[in-house]
């Protein structure tokens, strides 16, 4: 009976300190935000980026994506990847200074540094797996005509990693139209651009695209980037980044033009805005002036405007144009597609 007595306080003494130890782990990986109008979330951070914050918590299925400019105080026992308006990037955890606008940042080399809440501008947790760290647009264009049978179709795609001290973004948009006693046309282009991230906001930046249209007769535009650049604006509401280097041009074209090899220089800028209610604007400009080819230069442009939608769905006008002074067809400079898309964000 003792035997038996003191097996059932074995366990229960076993139990309890499971629990415990349970519960200590549990906390240990616990951060904490203080929301404005006081609300307390306790869970694990994943990211802030572009002024959402995402946190898992014990007690939802889905993680919670918080404006940043709604939280009022952050203590994190994780450790993140923290980028801060002025370019600046720590590899540390945070907590706010005596529930003040503060926030103390101590580095991986126990470091300690203070800055204001509103000057984080990017976080990544340092352990977030592959799937945190990815992200993805797909989106469709549809469009039937009964005159002349006209049929069109559209799709851009956009998928890109994040990690530590790199980022790689690729892109694959496609437009095909036919019509009954007209040839077809065609348009695709493609690329991928890696940024390698050093302190005060600049990169180095490698990017080879791809073109293909038949307005001016390109059977293959492949042009290889290698440059740098800086973000002068990088906040939770915008950034605003420019770059230069040197391009190498390599063209195919289908009416018989010899095909060209050059070396051009070029410059461009990037200004997203996402914190516009549901709206995101995106848009670009790189010039590229020959250098081996003298007199001739180019242009590409692209504004993207997205409206978001309820279940990762959104709605996309798009416009992307493509200026040669020198194009294989006299009189077709230019090159444009005006798309409106419906589309999905992972």
């Amino acid at each position: 009976m003792m035997l038996k007595t003191w097996g059932k306080w074995l366990y229960q003494f076993l139990f309890i300190l499971v629990l415990s130890i349970l519960s200590h782990t549990s906390i240990a990986q616990e951060d904490s935000l203080v929301l404005k109008k006081g609300n307390i979330i306790v869970g694990e951070i994943k990211s802030l980026d572009k002024g959402i914050l995402t946190i898992e918590t014990d007690y939802s299925k889905s993680d919670f994506t918080i404006e940043w400019s709604g939280v009022k105080e952050i203590y994190t026992k994780s450790n993140f990847l923290i980028t801060l308006k002025d370019g600046s990037r720590i590899n540390g955890s945070m907590r706010t200074i005596n529930a003040s606008e503060k926030v103390a940042i101590t580095s991986s080399l126990g470091e300690i540094s203070e800055t204001l809440l509103d000057n984080i501008v990017y976080l990544k947790g340092l352990k977030s797996n592959f799937w945190s760290r990815l992200r993805a647009n797909i989106d469709l264009g549809l469009s039937f005509n009964k005159a002349n049978n006209l049929r069109q179709f559209t799709s851009n795609n956009k998928f890109g990693y994040a990690a530590d001290k790199w980022q790689l973004d690729a892109y694959y948009n496609t437009t095909r139209s036919s019509q009954d006693s007209v040839d077809a046309t065609r348009r695709q282009d493609a690329g991928i651009t890696y940024r390698y991230f050093l302190q005060r906001d600049w990169y180095l930046l490698v990017s080879p695209t791809f073109l293909s249209n038949t307005e001016q007769a390109l059977k293959l535009r492949s042009t290889g980037k290698i440059g740098a650049g800086k973000f002068f604006v990088h906040t939770n509401k915008s950034y605003w980044g420019v770059g230069s280097g040197l391009s190498f041009n390599n063209e195919k074209f289908t009416n018989g033009t010899p095909k060209r090899q050059s070396l051009e220089a070029y410059t461009g800028t990037e200004l997203n805005i996402f914190d516009v209610g549901d709206l995101d604007i995106f848009s670009s400009l790189f010039i590229y002036p020959g250098l081996t080819e003298s007199g001739r230069w180019r242009y590409d442009f692209r504004l993207d405007t997205k409206y978001d939608l309820p279940f990762d769905f959104y709605l996309k006008l798009g416009l992307t144009l493509n200026y040669d002074n020198r194009p294989a067809i006299a009189g077709n400079e230019t090159d444009y597609v005006l798309g409106f898309t419906i589309g999905w964000e992972l």
